[in-house]
């Protein structure tokens, strides 16, 4: 999946986890702080390259470079700033209460 962040100075940036887990640490059109955010991710990604190793028997080293890449960039910005997820594709299904019955 992907998930495309704004930093604080207007940057954007799409980038990839291999586990849709993203959507149990950040919403879509959330504001987080940049220690949040990134505290957020960093979680969210490894629990996703986890996943891949308990799967196919090696860690993901694309959630792995995906965290290098949020480290590099709010390393740019003080802690508080604010950072928005702008989208999450895929975004989750949504739910059908009628779907239950």
């Amino acid at each position: 999946m992907t998930f495309t962040v704004r930093w604080p100075d207007g940057k954007v940036d799409d980038c990839y986890s291999p586990s849709l887990v993203m959507h149990d640490h950040l919403t879509a059109g959330g504001t987080y702080a940049v220690e949040d955010f990134l505290d957020r991710s960093l979680t969210a990604l490894a629990t996703a390259s986890e996943r891949v190793r308990v799967k196919f028997g090696f860690a993901c080293t694309s959630a792995m470079a995906t965290s290098d890449q949020l480290r590099a960039s709010a390393a740019a910005y003080a802690p508080g700033q604010l950072v928005t997820v702008l989208a999450m594709h895929p975004p989750l299904p949504a739910s059908n209460p009628q779907e239950t019955r």
